[in-house]
Parts: structure tokens; C-alpha cells; sequence
């Protein structure tokens, strides 16, 4: 497993406010992010941000606004290995079917 360092910018005045609920510690805002590792966009970001609406509202088909993107910014690649080539494989290695 690897660790990526994320920056998340947002603009807060796209918030929907109705959306916002009260938890036990405090008033909350769902957000969800996609991030491409491997890809950037025209803007070099590696993703978005978007806002949750709560369960009722999406089965309902409503969509929360992108509220911003996702740049990564430092990725530590000391734990994954590369990727096994074809000339690598030997008979032991293959699927018997």
C-alpha cells in the first residue's frame, strides 16, 4: 500500500446548506472526492470534490454540486513493486484452464 498527500480546494459559497446535519461532535458536511493517480486534467488536477445530499435525496436523483477538485501533491511509492511482465512469467506462474 501507498500513501498520496491530497490538497482539496473547495468554494464554500457552492454549499447546500439544507444538506448540512447534526452529528453527536458537531455540524457535518458529506463530501466525496474521485481521484486519478494516474491521470491529470487541462488544470493538473487528479480529481473533484463533490457534496452528499443524504440517502433520501440521491435515491431521489438529486445530484450534489462539484464543489471543487483534488490535486495530489506527494505520492510515496517505496511500497508498491512494478507491475509483472509478460517475459517475467514462467510456466508455474500461468492458470491451468
Amino acid at each position: 500500500m501507498s500513501k498520496v498527500g491530497i490538497r482539496i480546494n473547495i468554494d464554500v459559497t457552492k454549499i447546500d446548506k439544507s444538506a448540512l446535519y447534526e452529528g453527536k461532535k458537531g455540524k457535518y458536511l458529506e463530501l466525496t472526492t474521485f481521484v486519478d493517480l494516474d491521470e491529470k486534467d487541462q488544470y493538473d488536477n487528479n480529481g473533484f470534490v463533490s457534496q452528499g445530499l443524504g440517502k433520501e435525496r440521491e435515491q431521489g436523483g438529486e445530484k450534489g454540486a462539484i464543489l471543487g477538485n483534488v490535486k495530489v501533491f506527494w505520492k510515496d511509492q517505496s511500497l508498491t513493486a512494478p507491475p509483472a511482465q509478460a517475459d517475467d512469467l514462467d510456466d508455474s506462474d500461468t492458470i491451468p484452464f
